[in-house]
């Protein structure tokens, strides 16, 4: 029986959460994407507690942006959590994909963070 969308991204997202964990020193950067928007968090898996987060729902994202569910969305939220990160002296980080595919707005999430200075 084939598995449906959603079964096969937490399926996955498990998979990726045995091996993945943030600490104190490398937190988790934890990917969120909806249909719609697209959510980011630095969490400390140790502590339980979410040191920054960023996603396309901030009002000065969302009056430059036409839409949040896009390529160019991604790479600011990308590059607005790296900002946030440095600022709470984090430079090295544990990329959480979150179950999605490395693919199109979670690659772009991605790569916009490295270029802003984060290190994964």
């Amino acid at each position: 029986m084939k598995l449906t969308r959603k079964e096969s991204i937490r399926h996955r997202h498990r998979r990726v959460r045995r091996k993945v964990s943030g600490t104190a020193e490398r937190p988790r950067l934890a990917v969120f994407r909806s249909n719609e928007h697209i959510y980011v968090q630095v969490i400390d898996d140790n502590q339980q507690h979410t040191i920054v987060a960023a996603s396309t729902l901030e009002p000065a994202l969302r009056s430059e942006l036409k839409s949040g569910a896009t390529c160019e969305a991604s790479a600011k939220v990308g590059q607005l959590v790296a900002q946030r990160a440095l600022e709470k002296g984090l430079k090295k980080v544990v990329f959480d994909r979150g179950g999605y595919l490395y693919h199109g707005r979670v690659k772009a999430l991605a790569e916009a963070a490295r270029e802003a200075g984060l290190d994964f």
